[in-house]
């Protein structure tokens, strides 16, 4: 991962011991449905071979047709969801060091997501309602590839004053020290996004955010560049580092320069340089949340990145976001 860090590193946060809701996630939880298709199934839905879109009308019969494959697994997914997850795993103790909000249908796939964070020890908040139904995820897979189309439903539901005002789940905002909203959740509500980041701001804790996908960048630029001066860490992979940077009029491809001019974009909370952290390769988002779970420890920059890569090494050899009952991380 390329990397660009200045005067505060890491290493001269304090070091707290682990507390619960102490790293927050908010994002969207979606029950992801995979299954291996063929060259045929991408071109009928138009589709690339490595790529994460949301669903349009022309996807609809996707869905329907996607579970009728003979080999389909349903995990539960959501960028963020899952991130908080393998955090938590890697913390193990204590128990819901992590926090979720973000929401669900009444329904049976609602009811899964919620037996699912709940084994993986992370305290998930739903906001629930019933006009839209739990959203999915397709994971369309080929080879070594995988396609997501992401079906948001009931996640595009989530309402600010409905659930993250409510005084019993700031509450839960304010115990946190570490927060980490993947960009995905811009297209939702760029609100909430930014109540909660102008909080880690304004008490000088980590705000965390993921570039997520290039789609991100090229239509939700305006609520990710609001977001932007309360980000102390950036989170993206090269294609995503790419698109942000021709979007931004950068004029360079080489990796470290965007790093460099998006760490230099204007930040509100002086006391913390924002640091990007940039990956290559296909473990990208494991890596991230390693890097995570070191941060809520107050490791040191350097601790987190090997973090970030021991936890990419594990979880990439297994499929779906599935993971070995304790990590043997030191």
């Amino acid at each position: 991962a390329e990397m660009s860090t200045e005067e505060t590193s890491p290493s001269s946060w304090k070091k707290t011991a682990l507390s619960a809701n102490m790293l927050f996630g908010m994002g969207n939880p979606l029950l992801d449905i995979s299954a291996v298709v063929d060259k045929d199934f991408l071109d009928k839905f138009g589709l690339k071979p490595n790529d994460q879109i949301l669903a349009e009308d022309k996807h609809k019969a996707l869905f329907a047709e996607i579970v009728k494959r003979n080999k389909v697994e349903y995990h539960a997914g959501g960028s963020t969801q899952n991130s908080v997850k393998i955090a938590q795993w890697m913390l193990q103790k204590p128990h819901k060091v992590a926090t979720f909000f973000g929401c669900i249908g009444k329904d049976n796939f609602g009811e899964i997501l919620k037996k699912k964070a709940d084994e993986a020890h992370v305290d998930a908040h739903y906001y629930e309602q019933n006009e839209e139904p739990t959203g999915t995820c397709a994971a369309c897979i080929t080879g070594d590839n995988r396609s997501l189309v992401a079906n948001l439903a009931a996640a595009n539901c989530y309402k600010k004053e409905k659930h993250l005002d409510l005084d019993s789940n700031w509450e839960l905002v304010e115990k946190a020290k570490v927060y980490y909203i993947a960009g995905f959740f811009l297209t939702v509500s760029p609100e909430s996004i930014l109540k909660v980041a102008k909080h880690a701001s304004e008490n000088n804790k980590i705000f965390c955010m993921n570039l997520s996908a290039p789609f991100i960048s090229q239509f939700f630029k305006e609520p990710l560049m609001n977001v932007m001066p309360y980000v102390d860490i950036l989170f993206g992979n090269e294609t995503e580092a790419a698109t942000f940077a021709k979007e931004l009029g950068f004029e360079t491809d080489d990796i470290a320069v965007i790093a460099h001019k998006t760490q230099n974009l204007p930040k509100e909370n002086i006391k913390r340089q924002r640091l990007v952290v940039f990956t290559q390769g296909k473990d990208d988002t494991v890596a991230t949340v390693g890097f995570l779970s070191a941060l809520v420890q107050e490791q040191s920059l350097e601790e987190c990145i090997r973090a970030g890569h021991y936890a990419a090494n594990v979880i990439i050899r297994r499929v779906g976001c599935t993971f070995p009952e304790k990590p043997d991380f030191h």
